[in-house]
């Protein structure tokens, strides 16, 4: 079996680095899910910190990119897992800069469920991160991957509903234009996840 550690060289730290971006992504979807759900305090500067945080492993992550010696893995398979990371939470601050100016217009939207399912994907994509680790097992990066295509599935049928609701029984034209907006973005978030595992599937392809 072949191991990233050969393909990192002396590469421990970028499966910690990369760990870390995709737990900044998790935590990310999981202030999310606080700040619709109303059960816990969820505040902007939460997002903020995520997402600064996974920008600050990028740059780290780039940085020894140019001071290491990377042989079997492509640089550009590294660059691409940081930069899909990062999008993570930058698409999720999105949501909660603006849910937190028009929320209280949109009472009794619930964006919950799909927030719900975003946590999910992110935490699939933390498993599928963490699995390079323990090298290149495609049979188990399949089921994982597996796993994301059906939350995202499940994520494009779900933002179906409200739009049925929105359109048929909207007195508000503007609410029902805010509430897409902010369902859009809960279904960018999850399509970012899918281009994590994406870019995760595709490297372990590559080299198995």
């Amino acid at each position: 079996m072949f191991s990233l550690q050969t393909m990192f060289g002396k590469g421990d730290k970028f499966y910690g680095l990369l760990e870390a971006s995709a737990d900044a992504a998790r935590q990310s979807a999981a202030a999310l899910v606080a700040q619709v759900g109303r059960k816990a305090s969820a505040s902007l500067e939460d997002f903020s910190l995520a997402r600064r945080r996974e920008k600050d492993l990028a740059a780290q992550i780039s940085e020894e990119l140019v001071n290491s010696f990377v042989t079997a893995l492509d640089r550009e398979d590294i660059e691409a897992l940081s930069s899909a990371l990062y999008k993570i939470p930058k698409t999720v601050e999105k949501f909660a800069e603006r849910y937190a100016i028009v929320g209280e217009r949109l009472q009794g939207i619930d964006f919950l469920p799909r927030a719900e399912l975003l946590l999910k994907a992110a935490e699939v994509v933390v498993q599928m991160v963490g699995q390079l680790r323990d090298g290149l097992r495609i049979d188990r990066m399949k089921k994982l991957q597996d796993q994301l295509q059906a939350i995202e599935s499940e994520a494009d049928r779900l933002l179906l509903e409200p739009y049925r609701n929105l359109y048929a029984t909207a007195t508000d034209p503007m609410r029902a234009m805010l509430a897409k907006d902010l369902f859009e973005l809960l279904e960018k978030a999850v399509d970012r996840c899918r281009d994590v595992g994406n870019v995760v599937y595709a490297t372990v392809l590559k080299h198995s």
